[in-house]
């Protein structure tokens, strides 16, 4: 059964929430890789409590899962949203979009101002995600100009430009 997606509960990861998110990632991606990397990510200075959003159903099952790290654009910070997903059997339910615009929210309440992520370009610009490259935001690695994305939450503070900086367990 599909929920409509204002039907979701988002909230905060809770501590008893990381078995749960583990194993979203782990139905939602062909590898290990990025529920390495969210683990990896819980004990690195990057992670920002409340910047790891789930969305659950009525019975309180997490379906989905956003997380938003610290990352630079030179010196500039910023968050990094990475990764986004959802289990396969709720996936087009609305329950990703929730937890990313739910996390972006509360980034923006925290006074956070700027998010880079790499991701479809048909799905990222429905959040306000444009491509990054008009902005001179760049990656020290090849990738389509369309896939890297940035979104400035606070509409004063224009994005700077700059080469992304990612935390150390993206290996980059």
């Amino acid at each position: 059964m599909r929920t409509p997606a204002d039907q979701w509960i988002t909230r905060p990861e809770t501590s008893a929430d990381i078995p749960a998110v583990r194993e979203v990632e782990l139905a939602a991606f062909e590898t290990s890789l990025e529920a390495d990397l969210v683990d990896a990510l819980r004990a690195d200075p990057a992670w920002i409590d409340g910047l790891s959003v789930v969305s659950v159903d009525g019975r309180g099952t997490v379906v989905g899962h956003a997380l938003l790290t610290r990352c630079h654009i030179d010196d500039t910070p910023a968050l990094c949203l990475a990764p986004v997903a959802v289990r396969p059997g709720r996936q087009r339910s609305g329950a990703g979009s929730a937890a990313v615009r739910a996390a972006l929210a509360a980034a923006g309440d925290r006074g956070e101002r700027f998010v880079v992520v790499l991701g479809h370009p048909a799905y990222y610009p429905r959040f306000g995600f444009r491509r990054a490259s008009p902005h001179g935001i760049g990656v020290p690695f090849e990738v389509p100009d369309e896939a890297l994305m940035a979104l400035a939450l606070d509409p004063d503070h224009p994005l700077p430009s700059g080469t992304v900086r990612y935390a150390a367990p993206f290996g980059i």
